[in-house]
């Protein structure tokens, strides 16, 4: 059953399954929401070993609260954060595309919250990698100018990229600074994946310091990582992390 929870940019949907620690914690994607099959299928799994476990949508996602176009990384790292003082004790993070920018943003400010990280085709910094070098001279300009500019999707209408989602981005890099993941950490990447290029699951590999980190590339596998066999990855990369803790 859907809940809702005050956060720090309105009111926030989620769905928690009691049971033992540690808790996982779903991070979904841009413009993404909590009912996507990864978050259902791996509530599945922890309802099926009685492990706690929390799905939600950031805010101007899903049933949450606020406009999608009005949000930036920083707003939806905070609600994050809300999300996980739902969860007692330290948890396993699951991060997919942006959730992996937002897992790793949260490993970095709360690093005592984090027991172990999963990311399924992580997009750290993708406003700035992805984003911005993609706009023409003229789209970079009504941008600055205008607030705002159209990016074509392969998920359904034109995404709206505002000058606030790229500004903010950048104040929220993380390859730009150290990363440490002291922590079992699993990155899960398909090399079918026309969003985030497989060399960006390789310079985070490369990037980040940490005593157990491993990269998983899938041949084949598309952004959505979501086949059964992908699914299954997911939750054995979960399992190992939790072995590990």
């Amino acid at each position: 059953m859907t809940e809702f929870l005050e956060g720090p940019n309105g009111r926030l949907a989620y769905m928690q399954t009691p049971g033992q620690g540690p808790g996982v914690v779903f991070l979904g994607g841009f413009r993404s929401d909590m009912g996507g099959t990864k978050a259902v299928w791996l509530e599945d799994w922890a309802k099926a070993r009685e492990r706690a476990f929390l799905r939600f949508d950031y805010s101007g996602h899903g049933a949450s609260q606020g406009a999608f176009e009005a949000g930036c990384i920083g707003d939806w790292l905070a609600d994050a954060r809300a999300a996980l003082d739902l969860m007692p004790g330290p948890v396993v993070l699951v991060g997919s595309s942006m959730g992996g920018w937002i897992s790793l943003l949260l490993a970095r400010a709360v690093p005592e919250r984090v027991a172990g990280l999963v990311t399924i085709a992580a997009a750290p910094d993708f406003t700035e990698r992805g984003f911005w070098p993609e706009f023409s001279e003229a789209q970079r300009d009504r941008l600055m100018r205008e607030g705002q500019v159209l990016r074509p999707s392969d998920y359904g209408d034109p995404y709206v990229i505002t000058r606030r989602l790229i500004e903010d981005g950048r104040a929220h890099l993380v390859l730009s600074q150290p990363l440490s993941l002291p922590f079992p950490t699993r990155f899960l990447q398909g090399t079918a994946d026309a969003d985030v290029p497989v060399g960006w699951a390789m310079d985070l590999l490369d990037h980040a310091e940490g005593p157990d980190l491993r990269l998983t590339l899938v041949k084949g596998a598309d952004h959505r990582f979501s086949t059964p066999d992908c699914l299954g990855l997911i939750g054995t990369a979960v399992e190992e992390v939790l072995a590990r803790v």
